[in-house]
């Protein structure tokens, strides 16, 4: 099951809406026969990648898959019927699928063709490795990640708003190879009028692994000659902005390539979070990575949805005189303080990146207990 699960872990940020899926095949005599993951854009299946590459030799095979079988036909047909006509014996299912269509049924498919199934091992795992798929079925959001490069007194740049480059090579390189997992990446029209960034995944050869960029821009105030609105025929570019932006605006944006969502405002006349969450997963966004300035940071953990940060640190202090991470969103005692747990600590020589997930909230809801 860990071969399964690593092979998934090679879906993310490509597969999207489907989850990121694995698949190894063994045989009675334990050779491996069969291995396969969810391609880019969500088909073939991992089972049917894993099934083409055993042809015949998947006759009386187990299978260990990281996430149960679909069992309904939409563009392709189900993997559950797939894995049958193959002539497995055995299944050992990482986990569930929550999706309605699926929801046990083809566990119980398998089950009904006399095949031994057994749900449970790396479960826990499996549900960290898709928890934005399950946020999107379950909570009709995205799983949001917010990334931070601060100093060690957690300053995003000088008051004259230098921060170019607070943290060294091999940090900004496991930043874009985090954008590389996520389906999207949100930010702000403020973050585009000050850094003009591209918000792509520039590690050679992943270009193509570039999230979609989501600009939040209330007013569609974002300059046409930045290098976002520049580039949005070669990376997918959406902009959300909130009803009754400037029709003129909108139009422009819309000829240059980018799509315009509108949303219902929040109380200071921005985008609502929830609601841009919302059309987001209506997209089929199950990932997104908020990089961006100090309000919309603190937007978003206003907003309480951040389950997981990934926080590079820079072996620097700044003093009060720099820009905080984030601006003030409400804590006003420490009960009211979002509060998270380490996961993994990564050294990004001279600087650190830890990844924290939101304490007792790492599956959706109305997954958890």
């Amino acid at each position: 099951m860990g071969a399964a699960l690593a092979l998934a872990h090679r879906g993310l940020g490509r597969v999207w809406p489907n989850p990121a899926v694995g698949c190894v095949l063994v045989a009675p005599d334990g050779d491996v026969v069969g291995r396969g993951w969810t391609q880019p854009g969500g088909r073939p299946h991992a089972e049917t990648e894993a099934l083409a590459r055993a042809g015949d030799a998947a006759r009386g095979a187990t299978a260990y898959v990281s996430l149960e079988p679909c069992s309904h036909t939409g563009k392709t047909g189900p993997c559950a019927d797939a894995l049958i006509r193959a002539g497995i014996t055995r299944a050992v299912i990482a986990t569930e699928d929550p999706d309605p269509r699926v929801a046990g049924q083809g566990i119980e498919k398998l089950r009904k063709a006399g095949i031994a199934v057994t749900v449970g091992v790396g479960r826990t795992d499996a549900e960290r490795l898709n928890a934005g798929f399950f946020r999107r079925v379950l909570d009709n959001r995205p799983l949001v990640m917010a990334k931070f490069a601060t100093t060690l007194d957690g300053k995003v740049g000088t008051h004259r708003g230098e921060s170019k480059w607070i943290t060294g090579e091999a940090a900004r390189g496991w930043g874009h190879a985090l954008r590389a997992t996520h389906d999207a990446l949100i930010t702000g029209a403020s973050t585009v009028r000050v850094d003009n960034p591209d918000l792509t995944c520039r590690l050679p050869g992943m270009e193509a692994c570039s999230p979609v960029r989501v600009v939040m821009d209330s007013r569609l105030n974002m300059p046409l000659t930045s290098r976002i609105v520049a580039t949005a025929q070669d990376f997918p570019t959406w902009v959300v902005t909130c009803e009754g932006a400037p029709r003129e605006r909108r139009h422009a944006l819309s000829d240059l390539g980018i799509e315009v969502i509108e949303v219902a405002p929040d109380d200071g006349g921005r985008p609502e979070v929830m609601a841009t969450l919302r059309e987001l997963a209506t997209r089929g966004i199950t990932r997104a990575m908020v990089e961006g300035g100090p309000h919309i940071m603190a937007t978003f953990m206003r907003s309480g949805v951040v389950d997981r940060i990934a926080w590079f640190r820079a072996a620097g202090v700044m003093g009060g005189d720099g820009l905080p991470a984030a601006h003030g969103f409400g804590v006003d005692r420490l009960a009211d303080m979002p509060r998270y747990v380490r996961v993994r600590t990564i050294p990004c020589a001279p600087d650190l990146l830890e990844l924290y997930e939101r304490a007792g909230k790492t599956m959706p809801a109305s997954r958890e207990g």
